[in-house]
């Protein structure tokens, strides 16, 4: 569905919300920052995907294509419930650093209230629990089920677990564990529920207020996960259920080795056999959970860099043709104007630039990236078409005004003669913050622009540095851990923001 209204927006994940809980929720705090949308003139609110996190705390690795991440959940609402008192409510505060989540921390002292909670479940609640069960049973049954196993077995990957006859999904293995781990599944369940009521009702909050939320959609799933155990026909696996081939990138911008993700790959001739059931599941769902679903990795559609599993980098790998077309026809089956944005970042040719054309659907840019070369290069602003997003960087960005400090004086002089910034770099740059002339500048130039939309990250919003980059390609440490105060939020130059999208016509 192409974009034809000027907007503006705010990418931000869920989890970097301030709040008491040592994680952001899908309470108060996200309520409030959709107030604040509103206040700055911006109709956007974009996140990163909601599922289960790894052991990494990636939500591009998740446990789940469908399933919702119960840390986001905020536990006033099991007081609301009566499942909790007030002081098992205090015990979920927490006085971490304000900046960071400690997941270590987190994960231990939610699991006791959890399952504190799911004890006292009253009966009408109960009710409810199996009226969400019957309208989800393409997936909850088996994600609980994987869940609980993997809780017992103590070990995410299926393939290591010591029963056999699980791992291949024996139907006499599969009754007898759901026999024996009742009580398990129904309290993972329980979760997913609990997640689902506490997201319609912000999704409900959002959609009063004008407010769209554009969810993220991972073009691959780990192979620790739900759906690869229960569905192994789909990927590429050898009998064992190990992985043949992986998902990754070749060398980029971001790492000289290229990127090697290790997400099992698609049988797309065997999804195609049945009109990519699963696929139209999950998007199906997406679609009933946000306004617009930004699909990761959209190239893949159009063709794929698949890497041999044994390999240690993504430098080995080749392209291999993807679904295409094909796969957006049977889509229109289900939405005849699918609200999708492409992201189609990265190496693009020509079969993906038609793939976009066919489809319809808006790309992406980049303005931190207009400057790293001398070539005209796509992210430029003179360079955008209407039907795109344009940000100023995402969640792999440095933030725009560490991008700044860490371009070359070439590099800085050409961003800075391009948005008619005018003053001494050296004499503003310690200034920081929102306040930055020069940050003000490239983000004007980016709000002057001809895409539709156009969306900051709340790092840029505020002016922050690198120390505040929710995630960089290629490593697995210290990241998506990032996290608002409420004072950040509080010094949020709101008046600025009001006036440029009413200059731009974006309000």
């Amino acid at each position: 569905m192409p974009l034809t209204k000027r907007s503006s927006g705010v990418l931000m994940h869920i989890s970097s919300l301030p709040g008491d809980y040592g994680i952001g929720t899908l309470g108060e705090e996200a309520r409030n920052f959709i107030d604040l949308l509103v206040n700055m003139n911006c109709t956007y609110w974009q996140i990163l995907p909601t599922g289960p996190i790894d052991d990494c705390y990636s939500p591009y690795k998740s446990t789940s294509a469908f399933a919702g991440n119960p840390l986001l959940i905020d536990p006033a609402l099991f007081f609301q419930w009566g499942l909790l008192s007030t002081e098992e409510l205090q015990n979920c505060q927490s006085v971490d650093l304000p900046y960071s989540v400690n997941y270590h921390g987190l994960i231990k002292n939610r699991e006791a209230i959890f399952k504190l909670a799911y004890a006292r479940l009253k009966p009408e609640q109960h009710k409810k629990i199996r009226s969400y069960c019957e309208a989800n049973e393409a997936w909850l049954p088996d994600f609980s089920l994987y869940t609980a196993l993997a809780d017992f077995f103590s070990e995410n990957d299926w393939t290591k677990w010591p029963d056999r006859d699980l791992v291949l999904r024996k139907p006499s293995a599969l009754a007898a564990a759901r026999l024996k781990l009742r009580e398990a599944i129904n309290y993972h369940t329980f979760l997913q529920y609990v997640y689902a009521e506490q997201w319609g009702t912000l999704k409900d909050y959002a959609s009063s207020k004008g407010i769209s939320i554009i969810g993220d959609l991972p073009i691959y799933v780990a192979h620790e996960s739900a759906d690869v155990w229960s569905h192994p026909e789909l990927f590429q696996l050898d009998p064992n259920g190990r992985p043949l081939a992986v998902a990754g990138v070749p060398p980029d911008y971001f790492s000289k080795n290229g990127q090697l993700w290790g997400n099992p790959l698609y049988r797309w001739d065997t999804m195609k056999q049945n009109g990519y059931a699963w696929w139209m599941n999950r998007i199906k769902c997406a679609f009933s959970a946000f306004d617009y679903i930004r699909i990761d990795h959209f190239r893949a559609f159009s063709a794929y860099w698949s890497v041999p599993a044994s390999e240690t980098t993504a430098i080995k790998g080749r392209w291999i043709p993807g679904p295409g077309i094909d796969f957006f026809k049977a889509l229109t089956h289900l939405c005849p104007h699918p609200p999708i944005i492409a992201e189609d970042l990265g190496l693009q040719d020509d079969a993906l630039t038609q793939l976009l054309d066919q489809t319809g659907f808006p790309g992406m840019r980049i303005m931190a990236f207009a400057f790293i070369d001398d070539e005209d290069n796509i992210h430029l602003p003179h360079n955008y078409k209407p039907n795109m997003v344009a940000y100023s960087g995402t969640h792999d960005n440095n933030p725009l005004f560490s991008s700044i400090i860490e371009y070359t004086p070439e590099q800085r002089d050409y961003a800075f003669r391009y948005c008619g910034y005018t003053d001494q770099w050296e004499n503003q740059w310690q200034t920081g913050g929102f306040q930055s002339p020069s940050c003000r500048a490239l983000i004007r130039t980016l709000w002057q622009s001809v895409a539709n939309l156009v969306i900051l990250p709340i790092q840029d919003i505020c002016g922050f540095g690198k120390d505040t980059r929710m995630n960089e390609p290629g490593t697995t440490g210290g990241n998506w851990t990032f996290r608002m105060t409420r004072k950040n939020m509080s010094l949020i130059d709101v008046n600025w923001m009001q006036k440029l999208n009413e200059t731009y016509k974006r309000s």
